[in-house]
């Protein structure tokens, strides 16, 4: 894996993927790249306008992309739920790749529209309840892969389990933390119940270490907090990596041969340069956490996975 770049992803032809928060950042990145090697892509997107540009910019940079849009907003399961209802047209029975990839960071309190804390909300909540949907979609696919986007910031907390939502105290970036933490024990119990299941469907994280992307600056934009946000954009021209760079962890995992299962992929310095094995935290790699974790998100979403590969996931 020294030196992964974009010239190793192999021959896309024939395959597809879905990429969440492809309209900007590492999202789009990947999407356009998985494009350039001939993937059919479809970038599922919050924002209609901004996904509808972002698809013209990706036809203009890959002329010979299939790509298209879809709106699908990750803070909303009733437009989870209707994001994966549709599909079925999308490449008929199959997904060759999912790239849960769009995200929050470091938010003002907010909620969703179902009532979750917005960062756990989107960032695990939404992207559960995604993957259960289209995982009959997956299990169908001869090797077919999850790609979860985490974060090292995962490291700097735990969950905290009876507090999910972030309802007794609140504090933007521990609860981003635990989120980034939640989405590596998906990885960590999806892949579990796969293997359990028999099924050859590689569920993998990626993070993009420190890169320059809208991400970090929504939070503060959100506040009118001027002179904090000219502060962020000036740390990342100075620290941090491209978008370009940053969507090679993402890369790495949803195209390199023989990827394991579980694997977690970023900058091999964990702030930038070529893809490797990172570091995660002991808590993302605990059964016990998977299972809790895992049951509360199923009655938190309505969700249930069913891995019997002749049945549908459910959704109550």
């Amino acid at each position: 894996m020294t030196r992964w770049n974009t010239s190793h992803i192999p021959d896309q032809t024939g395959r597809s993927a879905v990429v969440t928060g492809a309209n900007s950042g590492i999202g789009y990145v990947t999407a356009r790249e998985l494009a350039r090697r001939g993937a059919r892509v479809l970038l599922a997107c919050r924002s209609e306008s901004r996904g509808l540009a972002a698809l013209d910019r990706l036809r203009s940079e890959v002329p010979t992309a299939e790509a298209e849009f879809r709106p699908l907003d990750l803070a909303d399961l009733t437009s989870v739920r209707d994001f994966a209802a549709t599909l079925d047209d999308f490449d008929g029975d199959r997904l060759d790749l999912l790239i849960n990839n769009a995200g929050v960071m470091a938010l003002p309190y907010r909620t969703t529209a179902d009532g979750f804390e917005m960062q756990f909300g989107t960032n695990h909540l939404g992207h559960f309840a995604l993957t259960g949907l289209l995982l009959p979609k997956l299990l169908a696919t001869p090797g077919a892969r999850v790609v979860t986007v985490s974060s090292m910031l995962h490291a700097l907390a735990d969950l905290d389990y009876s507090d999910l939502n972030s309802e007794r105290s609140y504090r933007r970036w521990i609860a981003y933390a635990r989120s980034k933490s939640a989405n590596l024990l998906f990885v960590h119990e999806l892949s579990r119940r796969l293997a359990a299941a028999g099924s050859q469907v590689v569920a993998a994280a990626a993070h993009p270490g420190y890169a320059a992307t809208n991400l970090a600056t929504t939070g503060v934009r959100m506040e009118g907090r001027t002179s904090a946000e000219r502060a962020v954009e000036l740390v990342n021209r100075a620290v941090a990596q491209s978008p370009d760079g940053g969507a090679l962890g993402t890369l790495c995992a949803a195209t390199a041969p023989h990827m394991r299962p579980d694997s977690f992929i970023g900058p091999r310095s964990g702030l930038r340069g070529a893809p490797a094995q990172s570091f995660r935290a002991p808590w993302t790699t605990k059964d016990a956490n998977g299972e809790r974790l895992w049951a509360a998100s199923e009655q938190l979403t309505d969700v249930r996975y069913d891995f019997d590969f002749s049945r549908p996931a459910t959704a109550r």
